[in-house]
């Protein structure tokens, strides 16, 4: 008979509560629905089969982020490898489609263009921070980065997007 360790155990109870979470963050990651359902479920296998690096007692869904953040990055690489980019076009990213109005899909266009076209660095943390909505501490955490940094990449971000309501209130 198998034994599972504390850690794995922790994984496996966590996992169907998370999922969501991790559904969609990896869907606002990677920008498309299919790339983002193959990112979770790569991340739970990997977490699952990973469990002895994962320490018991602490945070399993902080890990689980850490670890589709990591796996995007390498599928990322690889494609820049294959394809000389990494990004796909924002035509191809799909914004899921409910009650609003067309103007407001075309917002949520315009700012889904603008976050794709923040540096890599910027574009996770603001995923993290404001679609997961994890705080600087947790953020940083999973990116495994000092808190001022993720602090300075939000602001440089904030600056960069600013234009975004600027554009809006000059429309109004």
């Amino acid at each position: 008979m198998f034994r599972t360790s504390k850690a794995e155990r922790e994984i496996r109870a966590a996992l169907p509560e998370l999922y969501p979470r991790l559904w969609r963050y990896a869907i606002a990651l990677t920008g498309r629905q299919d790339w983002g359902e193959e990112l979770a479920q790569a991340t739970s296998i990997r977490a699952l089969e990973q469990h002895r690096h994962f320490k018991a007692g602490t945070h399993v869904d902080r890990w689980c982020f850490r670890l589709a953040k990591n796996i995007w990055l390498n599928e990322l690489r690889a494609r820049r490898v294959r394809t000389g980019n990494g990004l796909m076009p924002i035509e191809e990213t799909e914004i899921p489609s409910t009650a609003q109005s067309a103007e407001a899909n075309i917002f949520a266009h315009e700012v889904l263009n603008s976050i794709y076209a923040l540096p890599e660095a910027q574009r996770v943390t603001v995923l993290l921070t404001y679609v997961e909505g994890h705080s600087y501490k947790e953020t940083a955490d999973i990116l495994e980065i000092p808190i001022g940094t993720v602090m300075s990449r939000l602001a440089a971000a904030r600056k960069s997007l600013s234009f975004l309501n600027q554009d809006r209130l000059e429309q109004s």
